[in-house]
């Protein structure tokens, strides 16, 4: 019998999330928190330990003190057995510069592989919504032969443009293409109205992710970036496989939450992904014990909803509340918030979205908002009821109508 491969995860989290502005002026776009209680590389994580990896870099780069903090305070992994989560910033080992992509920030970090000598290399990026079970790709992987293995997650052939595309042969297992937003495509044969979008995901074979990163860097013309250099690199050598997500059985999935992926790249779809979670059964189901999103322990009291002064019942309907909460007859719909938010009485929150140790003022109003956190709201303010309002106050808003409020803003009356 074989021995068992040994992997290596590497996680690409150095991403600077423009498109998520102001939620990102402070922090890496993985830090942000997403579902009350996470942070979006809570979910890039849980699914490589839920698979069963115990080695594991978190490449980072821009703005990654809140990032580093997370990690180094949540995932503490035993070492007993050489298990760690590590978060590595940019070392600049091959100069006084900063990684130009995402596959030159494998090459500057390439002593991580070096020391663990793994026969497979796991990377993944750190800021999409899903679950996984990566076991399953691996063995897909060692089966086919391929060098490289890319995730291919399914989506409405009008996205294509939106994503990576693998033209894929079913046939050989191979990928024939891969399309970089395309304007003009076919469908897949057996799903004329779909394509396979690339998920970010990929698997390697150590020997021959080290020589596609080395001879990249090499490259005068590369963009050094995984999806757009590195895998061509593979399909043109004819040693790219694909994996379609539809094949994963991830444990306690439901037909209406399976194979469920969400890029949260933009305010919309960001706000989107927490839509996904509210509903009685949500089309993202947070409460999958059998394979659970791990994040912090937030060291606080119960949420808790009462009266207010003059005795008005507040309510919570479809609606997420995370721990430390005080809700003091407000009136919450279709809204997700986070630890240690203080409504007073009379306060309405709907279809928003509120990080932490926000404070809304008796009688403020909040409505298709996402608040980040330490926002205060005055008595009687509104946020999202009125949109030429909230752009004359500087803050941004979507073209679908979403306002954002960034970190520590107080909003008057």
């Amino acid at each position: 019998m074989s021995a068992p491969k040994k992997v290596f995860g590497i996680i690409l989290a150095g991403g600077e999330g423009k498109r998520l502005m102001p939620l990102t002026v402070d922090r890496a776009k993985p830090a942000v928190p997403f579902g009350g209680q996470y942070r979006l590389i809570d979910f890039a994580i849980s699914n490589l330990i839920n698979s069963g990896l115990r080695q594991i870099v978190v490449l980072t780069q821009y703005k990654s003190h809140s990032l580093d903090r997370h990690i180094s305070q949540t995932w503490r992994m035993s070492a007993l057995l050489d298990s760690y989560v590590t978060s590595v910033p940019a070392q600049q080992r091959l100069g006084k510069r900063w990684f130009s992509g995402s596959a030159d920030a494998i090459l500057q970090s390439m002593n991580l592989i070096n020391d663990e000598k793994p026969d497979i290399v796991v990377v993944i990026g750190a800021d999409h919504v899903y679950r996984m079970d990566f076991r399953q790709m691996l063995e897909a992987h060692i089966e086919s032969g391929a060098k490289a293995t890319v995730a291919g997650i399914r989506q409405p052939l009008a996205l294509a443009s939106q994503f990576g595309v693998i033209d894929a042969d079913a046939e050989s297992g191979r990928i024939k293409q891969f399309l970089e937003k395309p304007t003009d495509i076919a469908g897949l044969e057996d799903s004329p109205h779909e394509v396979l979008a690339s998920m970010g995901n990929y698997i390697f074979d150590a020997d021959a992710l080290i020589a596609a990163v080395e001879a990249d860097g090499e490259s005068p013309v590369s963009g050094h970036d995984m999806g757009g250099d590195i895998v061509p690199y593979f399909v043109e050598r004819g040693e790219a496989g694909y994996y379609d997500m539809k094949q994963n059985e991830v444990p306690g999935s439901s037909p209406r939450d399976r194979s469920y992926w969400r890029d949260v790249g933009t305010i919309d779809s960001f706000y989107d992904a927490h839509r996904d979670l509210i509903s009685t059964l949500p089309i993202f189901n947070l409460y999958n014990m059998e394979w659970p999103i791990h994040s912090q322990a937030v060291n606080s009291p119960p949420a808790k909803f009462v009266r207010d002064s003059v005795g008005r019942i507040g309510n919570a309907i479809d609606s997420i509340v995370s721990l430390g909460s005080v809700l003091s007859g407000t009136h919450l719909e279709r809204s997700v918030v986070g630890p240690w938010t203080l409504a007073g009485g009379g306060s309405t929150i709907t279809d928003s979205v509120v990080f932490d140790h926000v404070h809304v003022g008796q009688g403020a109003r909040i409505h298709r908002a996402i608040l980040d956190k330490n926002v205060v709201l005055a008595d009687g303010a509104t946020v999202g009821v009125d949109r030429e309002r909230d752009l004359a106050r500087g803050f941004t808003v979507t073209e679908s109508g979403i306002t954002v409020v960034g970190k520590g803003v107080f909003i008057e009356r």
